[in-house]
């Protein structure tokens, strides 16, 4: 299958053998502006300039970085501050950009210069420990909602529950009482009620959340009141190819919730059918084309020998695809955004965002001087030009 865009590396890690490119993020700023947000972990993160934060995905911690452009993608330059969090997902909401993430604790940063400079984070919750990567945040009516997860306490990996965030755009996103939080929701019970085993032998989970809409009256899981959103997650399940989805909603008195989503006939839909579920997906909807468009590394083996190392049998991050839907649930592949050839090569983890006729995404990346495919040393840019023309 032929490639459908180009590459422009936007960042590489100065010491690749322990200082790993982590969780792209895109977002439109203001005048056209566009901002892409990555954190950097790995032990040599503590050889960095500028803060890291208390929990990360090693001891030393993460930093959050984000680079600016003015002119499309084509220049890019980093903007005055340096944040301790990692997997952020980075937004426009009101007059400002924010930038939500976590140091364990979960964080929030604000931006009114438009992504110049950035506060100090605040605490939104430092009860319990999150995680997340960058996923897709919902708008509706003047107000946002979006998941991040927190984390079991003991559980094995993935090990964590969604939780459902919701607050008005306008509102300052930095003061905690502006945010309505669901309870957690915790889907071991989903696994045994449908007689679900990990195929390997490792740990059921879903993880790395993005939050969808229904806009077609047409659809079975339309909600002509709006209070409905839908939960499409990463399984871990041992299998290629398979995704999660949970039901989000709000309640007249506006609280939140997530439940099992239920068909007509009170059936329950957990697992379905997903290409690259196995691993984190973007997805967002395109009001122009009426179309679900998602970002991912569908799985072409997932029957490879038991007990191989892992990083051996993550082919999959290899190969990005773009693929899209009608009705946001099954997704078909419109062409290959990029592939590594190389043993350590990777293209995986992406965040899109949609620009004019084009379609930006921004991947975790790595090259031959990789630790492995999981840990990447680069951070690639890649412009899909006319995509709705591919469908």
């Amino acid at each position: 299958m032929p490639l459908i865009a180009d590459e422009t590396i936007l960042f590489e890690s100065p010491s690749p053998e322990d200082v790993f490119c982590y969780t792209p993020s895109l977002c439109r700023g203001f005048d056209g502006r566009i901002l892409a947000g990555f954190d950097l972990g790995g032990p040599g993160t503590v050889k960095l300039e500028g803060p890291r934060s208390d929990h990360g995905d090693y001891p030393s911690g993460n930093q959050l970085r984000i680079l600016l452009s003015d002119d499309g993608g084509k220049n890019w330059r980093e903007c005055g501050t340096r944040l301790p969090m990692l997997h952020t997902m980075l937004f426009r909401a009101g007059n400002a950009l924010y930038a939500l993430g976590h140091s364990g604790r979960l964080l929030i940063s604000r931006s009114l210069d438009n992504g110049e400079s950035w506060s100090e984070p605040s605490v939104l919750d430092g009860d319990f420990l999150w995680h997340q990567s960058a996923g897709r945040i919902d708008f509706r009516k003047g107000r946002l909602y979006a998941v991040y997860e927190q984390r079991i306490p003991g559980a094995r990996w993935p090990g964590v529950a969604p939780v459902l965030m919701s607050a008005e755009e306008n509102a300052d996103l930095c003061d905690r009482s502006n945010w309505r939080f669901s309870a957690p929701f915790r889907t071991e019970a989903l696994f045994k009620e449908q007689g679900i085993t990990h195929f390997s032998g490792g740990t059921l989970g879903v993880l790395e959340t993005s939050v969808i809409r229904i806009h077609d009256p047409k659809h079975m899981f339309y909600d002509p009141e709006g209070r409905t959103v839908l939960l499409l997650m990463r399984a871990e399940t041992g299998l290629g190819n398979v995704g999660a989805v949970l039901k989000g909603e709000e309640r007249a008195d506006g609280s939140l919730s997530i439940e099992p989503l239920k068909s007509p006939s009170d059936a329950t839909l957990f697992l379905l059918p997903l290409p690259g579920g196995q691993l984190k997906f973007h997805i967002d909807y395109d009001p122009d084309s009426e179309l679900y468009w998602m970002v991912a590394s569908p799985k072409l083996d997932s029957f490879q020998m038991a007990g191989l190392p892992w990083y051996e049998t993550c082919g999959d991050r290899r190969r990005l695809e773009l693929l899209c839907s009608r009705n946001g649930l099954e997704f078909r592949s419109v062409g290959v955004i990029a592939e590594g050839r190389g043993k350590l090569d990777s293209r995986h983890y992406a965040s899109l965002l949609f620009d004019g006729e084009d379609l930006l995404v921004f991947a975790r990346s790595g090259d031959s001087r990789a630790k492995n495919l999981h840990d990447g040393n680069l951070l690639t840019l890649h412009r899909v030009e006319k995509f709705r023309s591919l469908v």
